[in-house]
């Protein structure tokens, strides 16, 4: 029943000039014809729009769509990146195929599959909106993509009819300025993998100035991911080099900071285990993390990005960051969500309403051992969240209550203590997530930063709050009172800033450098179906697109 309403949709955008009109009848497309996308089936094994493919071809008298070079490299680069990413079954075998048919003395084989593997990117490409979340963490694309929509379809044939599907395709990829750069970066490590790859095991903690029992493995390690320059790696090798010698560790620290290590040259578990990872490693970690953009939203005049495994967040204005800071998120057991919001108030000097599973798991079993506890720290409890009465501690009987039957709720007061710090982003979600200032700044000093209990904490909280106070037009005066008397007041956003929690896991800096980060979350683990393929589907890019 499917295929007949697309045959109809077809023929009616078919049988006009330039748009689709009224549907008069149904065309019907020959038996010979049929036959013709039959024997490319035969060629390449499966065709998964058969019916959608002899009605696009019947339309264009069964004339190559696939002359423009371009267009072909630009298809191969997206299907090759989702193959490499390891999300897709479908997708691996779709590189393979493209790249075998390409090798066929019959145009049809390759022209056919192009579009038929068309035809799955553009229905891939407009589900990720809706499960990207799944696919992209984790779960990979898990199901049978359905054919495009009408109006996707309606795009690709206006495209083809006018000679343009590069730009068409092109309109598909991830869109942020860093894509291409992200791609080269595969083709670049796609190049050091017949290269013999070099481990570096030694045990313990090497520090400066100790002895390398395979200093040729670290050497060539460090000058291969491009912290340490040829000459320098020449030299040290010639001169058999067997200790831990300032070039190496500046080379170390350099590496360090790329993977968001503590840059303090200690080679630690963390550095080998970077060390050690393979070109093929990285070029999967950078092709997920490609794909993740498709996810991510694109416009960047007014926003804040928190990298989750970044720990990271940027603040954008007018197209630029304005600001760059250190955070805190949540730790596994309580992640920090993947969410899109916006900022609608800053609260200075916020109280803090403990949440329940906060209190019962963290709070409460400090204080039944300690009567002081929640008077030292200024925690008020009150009967409920809408009476606020308040219960004297003193009253409480800490005998007769379990963290899980405690009947009462905990706010701290504001201050230098309360646990949001001076200052609280109210961020209106489903996940009751928020950014927040905090007392506890000797964490930011960690270069593992994966420590609340879902909501993320701000460095700059301060800077933060002035820039988005600024921009909404108030004045410094006109709030510093506030902070002197650690009064509450919460300040409405005039203008709204939108917020994304991201994780990236790989990308390119500014200076044109990959830069990777653990995977705090375990999002990065392959789905359980991933391919085994000996081979990589070569990357297919043109210098002109670079």
């Amino acid at each position: 029943m499917r295929s007949r309403f697309w045959t109809l949709v077809l023929v009616s955008i078919f049988i006009s000039s330039a748009t689709a009109v009224e549907l008069t009848g149904e065309k019907a497309v020959p038996v010979s014809d049929v036959a013709w996308i039959d024997d490319v089936e035969g060629e390449v094994g499966h065709l998964v729009h058969k019916k959608l493919l002899t009605s696009l071809y019947f339309r264009f008298s069964y004339q190559p769509l696939w002359i423009d070079g371009m267009a072909k490299d630009e298809l191969e680069t997206q299907v090759n990146v989702i193959s490499l990413s390891g999300i897709s079954t479908e997708f691996a075998w779709r590189a393979t195929v493209l790249r075998d048919a390409k090798m066929s003395a019959d145009w049809r084989v390759y022209d056919v599959f192009a579009t038929d593997t068309l035809l799955s990117l553009m229905s891939y490409n407009s589900l990720i909106a809706e499960r990207g979340r799944d696919w992209l963490f984790g779960k990979g694309v898990d199901i049978e993509l359905p054919l495009p929509d009408f109006q996707q379809v309606s795009q690709l044939v206006n495209a083809a009819s006018r000679n343009g599907l590069y730009p068409y395709i092109d309109s598909l990829r991830p869109q942020p300025k860093q894509y291409w750069a992200m791609v080269k970066a595969i083709i670049s490590l796609q190049e050091l993998e017949p290269l013999h790859w070099p481990t570096f095991q030694q045990k313990g903690l090497i520090k400066p100035k100790y002895r390398l029992n395979k200093s040729d493995a670290l050497i060539t390690s460090l000058m291969r991911h491009g912290v340490l320059d040829v000459s320098t790696a020449r030299r040290l090798i010639v001169n058999q080099t067997d200790r831990y010698v300032p070039e190496l560790v500046e080379a170390v620290r350099r590496f360090q900071t790329r993977h968001g290590l503590k840059s303090d040259g200690v080679i630690g578990s963390q550095t080998k285990k970077w060390l050690n990872k393979t070109p093929k490693d990285r070029v999967k970690l950078i092709a997920l993390n490609i794909e993740r953009m498709r996810y991510w939203p694109v416009k960047t005049h007014q926003v804040i990005f928190v990298n989750i495994p970044g720990y990271e967040l940027d603040l954008w204005m007018d197209d630029k960051v304005v600001l760059n800071s250190k955070v805190i998120v949540g730790r596994p057991s309580r992640k920090t969500p993947i969410f899109n919001a916006h900022v609608n108030s800053v609260v200075l000097n916020p109280h803090w309403n403990v949440p329940i599973k906060i209190m019962r798991k963290d709070i409460l079993p400090k204080a039944s051992r300690d009567s002081n506890y929640l008077t030292e720290n200024r925690y008020r409890v009150l009967n409920s969240w809408v009476k606020s009465t308040e219960i004297p501690v003193e009253d409480i009987d800490w005998t007769t209550f379990k963290p899980h039957t405690f009947p009462y709720r905990l706010q701290q007061a504001p201050g230098k203590q309360n646990a949001l710090g001076l200052y609280k982003f109210n961020i209106p979600n489903n996940n009751a997530i928020y950014l927040h200032d905090t007392p506890a700044k000797s964490l930011f000093d960690e270069g593992r930063r994966a420590f609340s209990s879902g909501c993320v904490r701000v460095e700059q909280a301060q800077v933060l709050a002035e820039l988005l106070l600024h921009r909404s037009g108030l004045e410094k005066r006109r709030y510093a009172k506030y902070k002197k008397t650690f009064t509450t007041k919460q300040v409405s956003l005039k203008e709204r800033i939108d917020v994304h929690a991201i994780y990236q896991t790989a990308w390119v800096n500014a200076q044109g450098n990959v830069e990777y980060r653990d995977d705090v979350y375990q999002y990065d683990i392959a789905p359980e179906f991933e391919r085994t393929q000996l081979d990589w589907p070569p990357t297919l890019l043109t210098k002109n697109q670079l």
